[in-house]
C-alpha cells in the first residue's frame, strides 16, 4: 500500500455548494406555508368566536 498522494484543487472547486437560488427558494416556500397556516388559524379562530350562542353573554334570570 502506498502513500496517498494529495491532489491540489482550486478555491473555487473545493466548495461544498452555494445555496443560491435553490435555498432562496426554499426560504420563500417555507415563509409562504407559514403565512397559508397562519391565515388558516386565524379563520379558524373567527369562526369559533362568532359561532358562540348569545344566551352565554346574559346573565342567569334567579
Amino acid at each position: 500500500m502506498g502513500k496517498p498522494t494529495m491532489k491540489i484543487i482550486p478555491e473555487d472547486k473545493a466548495r461544498q455548494g452555494r445555496w443560491g437560488r435553490h435555498g432562496l427558494r426554499i426560504l420563500i416556500a417555507a415563509l409562504l406555508l407559514a403565512f397559508v397556516a397562519w391565515g388558516i388559524a386565524e379563520i379558524y379562530g373567527e369562526m369559533i368566536d362568532t359561532n358562540t350562542p348569545a344566551d352565554q353573554d346574559q346573565a342567569p334570570a334567579g
